[in-house]
């Protein structure tokens, strides 16, 4: 009863998104069948597992509020000064409409492998990747798996070196750095992103023989004013910049000088230290900053700047309110004893030691929806049984956080439940070809790696 509530549970909640009913409620009635079928306090459930525990729904929300609301202010002053506009217009010219995709799988592909984290590549793309789609008539379900593949794939768990939270978790957990398994990752994330992108190329083309095009959503706004209204893409392009400078800088000069040469208690110092331990206040500072700048130097909206912010964090509470709730969700079904007799079940199984690690770590990140929940999870309960197996920490660590980020990504995962809300499309209408990028691929790489391993070893 226990183990088919919890299984039941997960299905549940991917069959009403699929159905397009509200995440909220999806995430509540998904939560009471594990309740129920596995004898958990109903008080306790609800009030503290789904709402304030590790992984409760306001435990993230209360964490990453400010980067949701910086996030959508800068994608709104950004989209209503025209300035996405401006830069899109120009890459149009540059490299041409039909090449949108690839513009926006390595824009965010830069912007993820350069620290910018999921959630604020989002925010930061969508205004430019509206006028690239309008542009190139290039359907949004596919500007969503090009987003996916750049902002939550190669670049998130596989390529060597990214500062990501999943290779950061796998670093801390394992004593390893950042560049583990450095030919196994630079093998992977080179298979990630060409069978992406022949993906996207092939159902573009496809779109084009069959008529389908961009259609916007109502909430969209993309300019309709005479392109020599817009700004130039060079002025257009600051605020990005200094988002960008002041997310990266911190972490470059870290690497290239170190904080110890500068004196204790002094401001640079101060500064770098404070950048560099705050994974999402300072995003979120960066966000703002640049939201300011764009207010300050923009005529469309310089007059009623501070109104145009208003709007843009008004817009952040659904995305923030329907990704929490699928984060409560996990935090229920981790308080299950089903979830406990599965990690003693998976370290006892007769599989060979790397596929019953990417069971585990798969099947911990699809019942959470979570690639870093699943991940640490993983790290603090079966990594050392499986180290004492005879896997190399290398090895493990590069495995295990690509194997992360593969069933994570079914459609209650919180990520696609923020892209698919900014993006105003239901998983009718995308997540197929977002699956295909985010699961399918994925883990069908990490398996191939495994198999390498496997010869090698």
């Amino acid at each position: 009863m226990a183990y088919a509530g919890l299984i039941g549970s997960v299905v549940l909640l991917i069959w009403l998104a699929l159905r397009g009913v509200n995440i909220i409620l999806a995430s509540l009635i998904s939560a009471l069948v594990v309740v129920v079928t596995n004898g958990l306090p109903l008080a306790d459930s609800f009030s503290e597992y789904y709402a304030f525990g590790p992984l409760g729904a306001f435990t993230f929300a209360g964490k990453f509020f400010l980067l949701f609301a910086a996030g959508a202010i800068f994608g709104r002053v950004m989209g209503d000064s025209h300035a996405a506009s401006s830069i899109a217009m120009a890459l149009v010219r540059k490299l041409g409409a039909q090449r949108a995709l690839w513009i926006t799988t390595l824009a965010c592909a830069l912007l993820t492998y350069g620290g910018v984290v999921a959630f604020v590549v989002i925010f930061a793309m969508y205004p430019l990747g509206l006028k690239l789609l309008q542009e190139a008539d290039i359907p949004k379900r596919l500007f969503c798996a090009a987003l996916a593949l750049g902002a939550g794939t190669f670049t998130l768990t596989t390529l060597p070196g990214t500062p990501s939270i999943h290779n950061v978790i796998s670093a801390v957990s394992l004593g390893t750095d950042l560049f583990a398994g450095f030919w196994l990752a630079m093998l992977g994330g080179a298979l990630m992103f060409a069978l992406g992108m022949w993906y996207l190329e092939r159902q573009r083309v496809l779109a084009v023989a069959n008529g389908e095009g961009f259609k916007p959503a109502p909430h969209d706004r993309i300019s309709a004013v005479d392109e020599s209204d817009y700004p130039h893409w060079l002025l257009a392009s600051l605020p990005l910049a200094l988002v960008l400078a002041f997310i990266i800088m911190p972490r470059v000069i870290t690497l290239a000088f170190g904080i110890d040469s500068l004196a204790e208690g002094s401001l640079p110092r101060t500064v770098l230290e404070f950048a560099n331990s705050q994974p999402i206040i300072w995003p979120s500072i960066s966000l703002l900053a640049g939201s300011v700048l764009a207010g300050v130097i923009f005529p469309a909206i310089r007059r009623d700047s501070i109104h145009v912010m208003g709007h843009g964090a008004q817009d952040s509470i659904m995305p923030l309110i329907n990704t929490a709730a699928v984060i409560g969700f996990g935090g229920v079904v981790t308080h299950t004893a089903g979830f406990g007799d599965f990690t003693s079940f998976m370290l006892n199984s007769a599989l060979p030691p790397l596929l019953s690690m990417f069971a585990s770590i798969s099947l911990v990140s699809a019942i959470t929806g979570s690639a870093t929940g699943g991940l640490q999870i993983f790290m603090q309960t079966l990594a050392p049984s499986y180290l004492e197996m005879g896997i190399e920490p290398q090895t493990l660590h590069r495995i295990a956080t690509m194997a992360s980020g593969g069933f994570d990504s079914l459609p209650h995962c919180g990520t696609i439940i923020a892209m698919l809300t900014i993006t105003g499309l239901t998983h009718k209408e995308a997540y197929r070809d977002v699956g295909i990028i985010t699961v399918v691929i994925p883990v069908g790489v990490t398996l191939a790696l495994i198999g390498l391993v496997a010869l090698m070893g």
